[in-house]
């Protein structure tokens, strides 16, 4: 079994700034990618960025520029640095991860952390 375990996020004003972190653990052979989600409430779950293994990196426009995803491979962590925050950054955040345990291949999910950019 894997756990993906993030950081709590918060309530920041906007213009403010937050780092997310997500920490993989388990039987984890090697992860592939891992990525960011987020859920607005009453919106579907889009996609905020996401890492490759060989630090490759993809972000959705709306965060381009203000998002920043990295990875630390020694320790399963990925994190996700937040700048010039916006109300409509006001979401779940769920990071994601596809790993193998040497035999199989997996596709995790974090519980998700609530942040709220307000004022």
């Amino acid at each position: 079994q894997v756990q993906l375990v993030e950081s709590w996020g918060g309530l920041v004003q906007p213009g403010g700034s937050l780092r997310l972190s997500c920490a993989a653990s388990g039987s984890i052979f090697s992860i592939y990618a891992m990525g960011w989600y987020r859920q607005a409430p009453g919106k579907q779950r889009e996609l905020v960025a996401t890492i490759t293994s060989g630090g490759s990196t993809d972000y959705a426009d709306s965060v381009k520029g203000r998002f920043t995803i990295s990875r630390d491979n020694a320790k399963n962590t990925v994190y996700l640095e937040m700048n010039s925050l916006k109300p409509e950054d006001t979401a779940v955040y769920s990071c994601n991860a596809d790993l193998t345990d040497g035999k199989y291949e997996y596709n995790y999910w974090g519980q998700g952390t609530q942040v709220t950019v307000s004022s």
